[in-house]
C-alpha cells in the first residue's frame, strides 16, 4: 500500500512524503518534458508549506520549507523570502501575499502528453495529498504538439483566480486612448501640409519657367534633373521628414480633454514647434545620441533623479531631504581649478563638485523632513515637484528658487509624483495604497485612487491626460479614469513590484518595467500583454519612448540602457490583430553599459535625444 494513504489525515509527514515522491518522478522524467513537469512543484511546494502552518505543524513547516525551498530560489526568491517569516495561522491571514495565494489558482502550461503522464503518475501512485492540491489550486492550459521551449519557463506559470476575474470585469470598460483635439503637433501637421502644398506648386511654376527658359537657351537635358533637385530640396526644406516621422501619431484618433486644460504660452508653443521642425527621426537602423549624467560619491544618499524636457536642468532627490538642481548651461563652463573642459556629464560633476571657489555648483532646495523620493520637472522646466516619506508633496520654481506650495493628503510616504503632459495637474503615488491627482492651484487632492493591494510604487500620465496609469507592489499595473476616478484597466503579469512606467506617444501602448528585470508592454484597448521581454537582470528604474514611438529605452539597476524596436513589433501586431495572444518580443537594438552606475532616470527631449542619469558611489 502507499504511504500516502496509510498515513492518518493529521500526519504532517504526508506533505513531506508527498511532495518528495513527485519531486523525484518530475526531476527522474524524459529530458524533452522534465521542464514542463517541474512547473508542478511550486504551486505543490507553497501549498504543502502553507497548509502545514495552517494546521500547526510550525516546526514541521519550517523543517519542509528549509529542505526544499533551494529548487525554487531562482524564480521566486522574493516569494520565498516574505514567506519564511509565516509562522503561525494568524500570519497567513495577515500577509498580502499568502492570501492572494490562498485565494487565486497557478495557471500551468503543459503539452498534452505532459499532462498524460501527470495524470497517470498521480493514478498510478494514489497520492492523495498532491492530487488534492493540484485539484484544488492549479489550472492546466493543455496544448496539442511539442512541449513549450525551456526559455518560455518564466511566462508559463502565473497565479490567476478572482484577480484575474476582476482583471477580466474590469478590462470590459471601453479606453478613448487616442490624442487631444487641437496640440501643437496636429496643428504643426496641418501647417506643414498646407505650407508644403502651398510651396510645392510655387517651386514648380518656378522650375517650369525655369526649364521653358533653359528649353529655349537649349538646355532641354538639365531641365527635368534640375526639377528633382529642387523637389528633393523642398522635401528637406518644409519638414516633410518631421511628418513622416509623426505618421503614427497622426493616425491616432482624436479625444477631447476630460480636464480644463491650461493654454499654453506662445513662447512656448514656439519653442515646441521649433523643436518638432528640427526633431530627428529614430528607428532601427537610426538610433539617438546620448548624454549621460552622473552623479559622483552619493553614498547611497540619492534616491532620485530627473532631467527636464530640453534637457538643461537635472534633478536628484537626496536621503538628507535635500532637493539639488544642475543647470547643464553653467556646468558646461569652464572652472577656474580646471584648466581643460569635460566632455561629459560625469567627469563635468567631477570637476564643479570642488567647493574650493566657495560656490556650489547646484541650487539647494531645503524643506522636506524626510527622504526625497521623487522630483519631477513641469512640462516648460519652470515648476519642480518632489515627494517624500515626510509624506508631503512640495512645489518649487525654478525661476524664484522658492518653494511655493506643501501639499498635504497622504497619510504615509510618497513614492512618486508626476506632472501632466500640460503641466498644472500632477499625479503621486504613496506607501498608503492610494494615487491622487492634484492641480498646482488647490492645497488638496481632485481625485484618490483607491484598489491596489499594496504600495503604489510609480505613477505615469497618458499622453491624453484623460487616464494615468499606477504600477503597484502587489505586481499589476492599473489604468485610471481621471474624471471618476474609477479603474478601468487592470493588467497583470508580472511577478515583482512594478517600479517604472511609459506612455507611448499615440497613447495605444504603455510599457512597465519590474524589480526582476522584465519589461512588459500592454495594449490599453484590449488590455493584453503584446510584448514581454526579460532583457534585463535587475531592477528598470526607468523607461522612455521617442517622441515618434519608434524606440523603447529603458534604463536599469544592472547598469544598462537598452534601446529596444517598438516600431516593427507594433506593426506586426496591427497586422494580426484577431490573435488572442502574441508572442512578438520588442527586438533588442543596443545595450549601452556604463562602467558601474545603475540607471536612475531616462528623458528624450523633443527632438529625439536621449538624456541618462544614475548614481555612482566611491
Amino acid at each position: 500500500m502507499s504511504p500516502f494513504v496509510g498515513r492518518p489525515d493529521n500526519d504532517p509527514a504526508r506533505y513531506y512524503d508527498g511532495y518528495n515522491k513527485l519531486r523525484s518522478w518530475a526531476y527522474n522524467s524524459l529530458d524533452q518534458y522534465k521542464h514542463e513537469l517541474l512547473r508542478v512543484l511550486y504551486p505543490a511546494f507553497i501549498h504543502c508549506f502553507m497548509d502545514l502552518v495552517s494546521e500547526g505543524h510550525t516546526l514541521e513547516a519550517r523543517q519542509f520549507f528549509l529542505k526544499f525551498r533551494e529548487d525554487h530560489e531562482l524564480m521566486h526568491s522574493r516569494d520565498l523570502q516574505k514567506l519564511e517569516g509565516t509562522l503561525s495561522p494568524l500570519h497567513l491571514e495577515e500577509m498580502d501575499l499568502a492570501r492572494s495565494l490562498r485565494e487565486n489558482k497557478f495557471r500551468i502550461k503543459l503539452c498534452e502528453y505532459s499532462y498524460e503522464l501527470l495524470l497517470q503518475y498521480l493514478q498510478k501512485t494514489q497520492a492523495l495529498v498532491m492530487l488534492g492540491i493540484i485539484n484544488e489550486r492549479i489550472i492546466f492550459e493543455v496544448s496539442a504538439g511539442q512541449p513549450s521551449l525551456i526559455s518560455d519557463d518564466a511566462d508559463v506559470v502565473a497565479l490567476v483566480g478572482t484577480s484575474k476575474d476582476l482583471a477580466k470585469q474590469i478590462n470590459q470598460k471601453e479606453v478613448h486612448w487616442g490624442l487631444l483635439e487641437d496640440s501643437v503637433e496636429e496643428r504643426m501637421e496641418k501647417a506643414l501640409s498646407d505650407s508644403d502644398r502651398a510651396e510645392a506648386e510655387s517651386k514648380d511654376a518656378d522650375a517650369e519657367d525655369n526649364n521653358k527658359k533653359k528649353s529655349s537657351e537649349g538646355g532641354k537635358q538639365g531641365g527635368p534633373l534640375n526639377k528633382k533637385l529642387k523637389k528633393d530640396k523642398l522635401v528637406g526644406a518644409t519638414g516633410k521628414n518631421t511628418k513622416s516621422e509623426t505618421s503614427m501619431i497622426s493616425a491616432a484618433p482624436r479625444v477631447k480633454p476630460g480636464l480644463t486644460l491650461p493654454a499654453t504660452p506662445v513662447e512656448v508653443e514656439q519653442s515646441i514647434l521649433e523643436d518638432l521642425r528640427n526633431r530627428a527621426q529614430l528607428n532601427n537602423l537610426a538610433l539617438p545620441s546620448v548624454s549621460f549624467y552622473t552623479f559622483l560619491n552619493t553614498h547611497n544618499g540619492l534616491n532620485c533623479s530627473s532631467i527636464s524636457n530640453d534637457g538643461s536642468l537635472i534633478v536628484g532627490g537626496f536621503s538628507d531631504s535635500s532637493v539639488k538642481v544642475w543647470d547643464m548651461a553653467k556646468i558646461g563652463q569652464p572652472a577656474k581649478t580646471s584648466s581643460s573642459q569635460g566632455e561629459n556629464g560625469s567627469s563635468q560633476d567631477e570637476r564643479l563638485s570642488s567647493t574650493s571657489e566657495g560656490k556650489r555648483p547646484y541650487t539647494l532646495f531645503q524643506g522636506h523632513s524626510g527622504p526625497v523620493y521623487s522630483a519631477a520637472f513641469s512640462p516648460f522646466g519652470d515648476f519642480l515637484l518632489s515627494s517624500s516619506s515626510d509624506s508631503t508633496i512640495r512645489l518649487w520654481s525654478t525661476k524664484l528658487n522658492a518653494n511655493l506650495v506643501c501639499y498635504k493628503g497622504h497619510n504615509y510616504p510618497v513614492w512618486d509624483v508626476q506632472f501632466s503632459p500640460v503641466g498644472h495637474y500632477f499625479a503621486s503615488a504613496s506607501h498608503d495604497r492610494t494615487a491622487r491627482i492634484w492641480s498646482m492651484d488647490k492645497i488638496q487632492p481632485l481625485r484618490i485612487m483607491a484598489g491596489h493591494l499594496a504600495d503604489v510604487d510609480c505613477v505615469q500620465w497618458h499622453v491624453n491626460c484623460n487616464y494615468i496609469a499606477t504600477g503597484s507592489s502587489d505586481k499589476t499595473v492599473r489604468l485610471w479614469d481621471v474624471q471618476t476616478g474609477e479603474c478601468i484597466r487592470m493588467f497583470i503579469g508580472h511577478r515583482s513590484m512594478v517600479l517604472s512606467l511609459a506612455m507611448s506617444p499615440d497613447g495605444r501602448y504603455m510599457a512597465s518595467g519590474d524589480e526582476d528585470g522584465t519589461i512588459m508592454m500592454w495594449d490599453l484597448s484590449t488590455g493584453r500583454c503584446v510584448s514581454p521581454l526579460a532583457g534585463h537582470n535587475s531592477c528598470v528604474w526607468s523607461l522612455a519612448f521617442s517622441c515618434e514611438g519608434a524606440l523603447l529605452a529603458s534604463g536599469s539597476a544592472d547598469c544598462t540602457v537598452k534601446l529596444w524596436d517598438v516600431a516593427s513589433s507594433t506593426k506586426a501586431l496591427k497586422m494580426d490583430d484577431t490573435k488572442a495572444g502574441s508572442t512578438n518580443r520588442l527586438r533588442l537594438l543596443k545595450a549601452l553599459p556604463t562602467k558601474s552606475t545603475p540607471v536612475y532616470n531616462l528623458r528624450f527631449s523633443r527632438r529625439n535625444l536621449l538624456f541618462a542619469s544614475g548614481a555612482l558611489s566611491l
